[in-house]
């Protein structure tokens, strides 16, 4: 099964709206966005153009928790984890966090087959024992290209994606 990864849109409308066309081509079947939408429209957007399951978990910069979660209760296959998502996709165990600080200690436990992290920005692919813990970077673009990854589960492997 291929999973988008997405993380730090900052409200990124045209950004957002490109990486789900670029996600659609790629045949992603769920969707894991980590962090920093900033605005709950940015999650209407984004629910509204993918209807596969999408999990995602908070950002520092995700101010209005509560209307995030009104928005996310309006969409059946939008899915907020807080503080930390801990799943079961297609027989691999993975973790979703937007902070790296905690997601590199996730990695190091060895419980999890994926660990993906959002927050700084950057785009990195890391493998931590026999755990991958991977970046997508952000969509926003403050840093450099936009960015999203996808995550092939049968082969546990990340690959970056740079917006065209």
């Amino acid at each position: 099964m291929k999973v988008a990864v997405l993380s730090d849109s900052h409200d990124r409308l045209d950004h957002l709206a490109q990486a789900l066309q670029q996600v659609a081509a790629e045949g992603a079947e769920r969707l894991f966005f980590l962090g920093d939408f900033c605005a709950p429209f940015s999650l209407k957007a984004l629910a509204e153009r993918f209807s596969g399951p999408i999990d995602c978990v908070f950002g520092n910069n995700d101010g209005d928790q509560f209307l995030l979660c009104q928005v996310a209760a309006g969409f059946p296959q939008v899915t907020f984890h807080a503080p930390l998502a801990e799943l079961e996709v297609a027989g691999r165990t993975v973790a979703l966090q937007h902070y790296p600080e905690l997601g590199i200690r996730l990695a190091e436990s060895g419980a999890y087959d994926a660990v993906f992290t959002g927050h700084d920005h950057l785009r990195y692919i890391r493998e931590i024992g026999s755990t991958l813990w991977a970046n997508p970077g952000e969509l926003m673009g403050r840093l450099g290209e936009p960015s999203f990854g996808i995550w092939d589960t049968e082969t546990n492997t990340f690959r970056h994606i740079v917006l065209t």
